[in-house]
């Protein structure tokens, strides 16, 4: 009963605002390409203001872990709130099209990025400090989850919202729920915390974490790294492949659809298991797992095959929901908590910049079926790299949590 309490405690400031903030971004993420391309841009131009999101995101990680330490996680989450507001408010604007437009434009995803930066870590340590250590992996993956929720639906709430209003009502669908996230935030309370321990967080550097925890980034950091390469590159290649054997838009989204509803549906066995047996039973089997589905998926010829590898990756992927932040939490010092993060953040964020750019390399040298198998040699390599670093028992957790 505790343990259940405990969790119910943080739901309404964690897991709601989670939720709210996926369904905004579900909502804007289908549209942001067309958006670029009615104000005027290319092609090319519309793939670079999309990738604007994943460039604010990591140019933010690290302020947002300084932000943090001086304000206090609550306020971070506000924070994040107003300024995605904003970028949204950019994004409604209507100049015509034209560079001013598209400038404008990119400003707003820009701000959008760099807020979901601010509000990711602010709500990973905000959790990581309100959660008792033997729920961490069941909290911090129901939160995964509850993003993956979000952003699952979201792309349905905001085609049903741009029926009535046209495109910019994706647009607007995402303010109200910002809007909704940033009031809920502002009603639950501050973590208690002593000023001794606000001085001592505020006398930590970046570059002192570094040094403090080398180790860590260059050992485990680096299965992280990889694991969020393999993550996000696997958002790619299912529409690429469906393309290549000819299917249409329509028949790809429904077999993505799919698979992110397996996704979704694994996050709490997976977070029970990390939190009683330990977190190489989840991790280990989540990047082996995507792994084996890449390489499988050029041998598919036909939607029935292809939706079924699909699946299977959305199952390993599902299975490490909130793994990247267990990890990072487990490692965590308890003084500077966000600066590490912020840096563990960065991290993820660089792996998931290189995944893509492995595959579209390897493909643009040797076509798109050898691209799939190389990428997935980034999961087994993943899942080497944590299953040699990630302690082997929930004990050896433990010991490391104290040790941090």
């Amino acid at each position: 009963m505790a343990e259940e309490f405990r969790l119910r405690s943080v739901a309404v400031a964690v897991y709601g605002p989670a939720a709210l903030f996926g369904l905004a971004e579900g909502s804007m993420l289908p549209v942001v390409a067309l958006s670029a391309i009615d104000r005027g841009a290319t092609t090319s131009v519309a793939a670079l203001i999309g990738a604007l999101l994943g460039i604010g995101s990591l140019i933010t990680n690290i302020p947002a872990g300084i932000l943090a330490t001086r304000v206090g996680e609550r306020k971070s989450m506000l924070v994040a709130a107003g300024v995605t507001a904003v970028g949204l408010a950019l994004c409604l604007v209507n100049i015509g099209a034209g560079q001013s437009a598209l400038l404008v434009y990119g400003a707003g995803v820009l701000l959008i990025g760099a807020a979901s930066a601010v509000y990711g870590l602010a709500r990973q340590s905000y959790l990581t400090e309100a959660v008792p250590l033997h729920m961490r992996a069941r909290a911090l993956s129901t939160l995964g989850g509850t993003m993956r929720v979000g952003l699952f639906l979201g792309p349905f709430a905001g085609a049903a919202a741009m029926l009535v209003w046209g495109q910019a009502g994706a647009y607007y669908l995402s303010l109200v729920a910002v809007l909704a996230a940033g009031i809920v935030v502002y009603r639950v309370p501050d973590l208690e915390t002593t000023d001794e321990h606000r001085a001592a967080a505020a006398a930590i550097t970046t570059w002192g974490m570094v040094k403090q925890k080398w180790r860590v980034y260059a050992t485990l950091g680096v299965g992280i790294l990889l694991l969020s390469g393999i993550r996000q590159t696997r958002q790619t290649v299912v529409p690429l492949w469906a393309a290549h054997l000819g299917l249409s838009p329509t028949v790809s989204s429904v077999i993505y659809g799919f698979a992110g509803a397996i996704d979704a549906l694994v996050f709490y066995p997976a977070g029970k298991v990390m939190d009683r047996r330990g977190r190489r039973w989840v991790a280990v089997p989540c990047t082996f797992v995507l792994g084996a589905s890449f390489v499988l998926m050029p041998l598919t010829h036909g939607p029935v095959l292809l939706a079924l590898v699909a699946m299977v990756m959305g199952f390993g992927n599902g299975l490490g929901s909130g793994i990247v932040m267990t990890l990072g939490a487990d490692v965590s010092p308890t003084v500077g908590r966000p600066t590490h993060i912020g840096i563990w953040n960065e991290l993820a964020d660089v792996g998931s910049g290189l995944g893509p750019l492995l595959l579209a390399g390897v493909t643009a040298l040797a076509g798109l079926g050898l691209g799939i198998v190389v990428s997935g040699l980034v999961g087994f390599a993943a899942a080497g790299a944590l299953w040699t670093w990630i302690p082997r028992t929930v004990h050896g957790v433990r010991r490391v949590a104290e040790r941090t």
